[in-house]
């Protein structure tokens, strides 16, 4: 026996057959790529991740037919606060959707940081606001497409976009749910209040449910285009973030880690949300609460990196080998990942650029600099989040894509100056697919338990000393070179503005 994950991210969507133990049994993947029609957008189309779903599933169900293997269930994790908008017959009533780091509802973001009552939406929704919310998704969607906004019956998040089509059936989770900017922190339901303040109507969104809830059951039609058996239990799932936490085991409170796919998420687990400007609140899947910090470019960096510099000839293997040949610290090289901006701060309309550029410079040092930016950049997320709690943690879980670049590790363990723990399954979102649907076919008798019982850490990745000094140095200047940037943000964006 054996159950199914789907981990639909930002660049593809896997589909996964797992054991019994959260073993990886056999993946399949489909990429696509985000669709950037202006500086600061970031869209998708929700029929290219049924597709890429219907592409991989067919693949999966294919190799348990060949091995013998029987499908329990499948559970689904996704990209969050993508807002899809599906009319009363599930289908999308826009081709394209507005994405996570998509950052077109700032002028929405900066009307609601005006008022005088900030604080106490903070506290009821447990986060500040920013343009990733789909709350302030919804209202500019609202008001610059009005015919799909007349047809819309349902608003949900891209793996309950996805689980409508295996199931028919409607429902977001309480880890989507969580980062909406809709909620009450403390009923854990939708707040009227603040679908009152945003002139959004509560009668829209998806019930919530909990992530080990079984949703429905596979229909005629999606086993046609997917392979997999009519009939079968389609968890409610969660967002890919909060079950790459569980998947690598980081569930009890003080635990910290860094999720490093599209973006890189610094987060600590605590009883109780942490209410700072500067740190958003997410639920997780076991019922705490992880504080975190997010630098949207994370492993996206490097996929531009690639995609810019090698029109994506080159493998990521072959990118980290030629950051390898370089020095640490890239001859005084920096790079600034802000390709997308940034969530949270005053200039969430920064700007990626390379600093100190000169003739001795080629590839491998711009490409070692891309790495060590992005961990000069969650450094500072680190250090961020260790003033607002009181909380320095001793080590940290790396999960995610970037946790299988062994490079990449050695560089961030140095510049944070700690050890990073790595799972023995890499792929952390499959596995918190895996423990809920360990919980819902009965295998399990709560998220915790399933998760002491599978997860695994094998590896310690320890800072390298001549480097961790080398980069004690540089970090300064990085974030010198950080502050001082931020006046030139918006002149480019005036710049564009004339451009236009």
């Amino acid at each position: 026996m054996a159950t199914v994950a789907i981990d639909l991210g930002t660049g593809s969507t896997r589909a996964a057959m797992m054991g019994r133990d959260g073993q990886v049994l056999f993946v399949a993947a489909r990429e696509y790529r985000q669709i950037t029609p202006a500086f600061g957008w970031s869209e998708q189309r929700p029929e290219d991740w049924w597709s890429a779903a219907c592409a991989t599933l067919r693949e999966v169900t294919a190799h348990a037919r060949a091995e013998g293997l029987a499908i329990e269930a499948v559970c689904a994790c996704g990209q969050m606060h993508g807002t899809v908008l599906v009319d009363a017959a599930g289908e999308p009533t826009r081709e394209t959707v507005p994405l996570w780091n998509d950052k077109r509802t700032l002028d929405h973001v900066r009307d609601f940081e005006a008022r005088e009552d900030l604080a106490e939406w903070l506290a009821l929704t447990a986060n500040p606001p920013t343009p990733a919310w789909p709350a302030f998704k919804l209202q500019w969607l609202r008001d610059n497409d009005p015919a799909a906004w007349a047809r819309t019956a349902t608003v949900m998040m891209p793996k309950d976009f996805l689980n409508l089509r295996l199931t028919g059936e409607r429902a977001m989770d309480w880890t989507d749910a969580a980062c909406s900017f809709l909620i009450d922190a403390g009923t854990q339901g939708w707040s009227p209040a603040i679908f009152d303040r945003l002139g959004l109507d509560m009668a829209m969104m998806a019930p919530i449910r909990l992530p080990s809830e079984i949703l429905g059951r596979v229909t005629a039609g999606a086993a046609a285009a997917t392979g997999l058996a009519q009939g079968t239990p389609v968890l409610v799932g969660g967002a890919d973030y909060p079950l790459a936490l569980l998947g690598s085991g980081v569930c009890r409170p003080g635990l910290a880690s860094e999720v490093a796919g599209t973006s890189s998420i610094l987060t600590l687990v605590t009883e109780t949300p942490v209410l700072d400007p500067e740190i958003s609140n997410v639920g997780t899947a076991e019922g705490n609460w992880g504080a975190f910090v997010l630098l949207e470019a994370g492993g996206d960096s490097a996929r531009w990196a690639r995609r810019a510099f090698h029109d994506d000839s080159l493998s990521y293997g072959d990118i980290l080998a030629q950051a390898e040949a370089a020095a640490a610290g890239a001859d005084s090289l920096f790079f600034l990942p802000f390709l997308v901006g940034e969530r949270l701060g005053a200039h969430r309309n920064s700007r990626a650029q390379f600093f100190g550029l000169s003739a001795r410079h080629g590839l491998p040092q711009m490409h070692r600099a891309v790495l060590e930016g992005v961990g000069f950049a969650v450094n500072r997320h680190l250090r961020i989040m260790e003033k607002a709690t009181g909380t320095t943690p001793e080590a940290l879980v790396a999960s995610g894509g970037g946790a299988k670049a062994d490079l990449w590790l050695r560089i961030k363990a140095s510049i944070y100056g700690k050890p990073i723990r790595i799972p023995a399954e890499a792929e952390c979102g499959l596995v918190g697919c895996a423990i809920l649907a360990s919980v819902a076919t009965g295998a399990d008798s709560d998220v915790a338990a399933a998760a002491a019982r599978i997860v695994r850490h094998d590896r310690e990745i320890r800072p390298e000393p001549r480097w961790q000094e080398h980069y004690a140095l540089m970090q300064p200047v990085f974030d010198r070179i950080y502050d001082s940037s931020q006046a030139f943000y918006d002149d480019l964006d005036r710049l564009d503005a004339a451009a236009d």
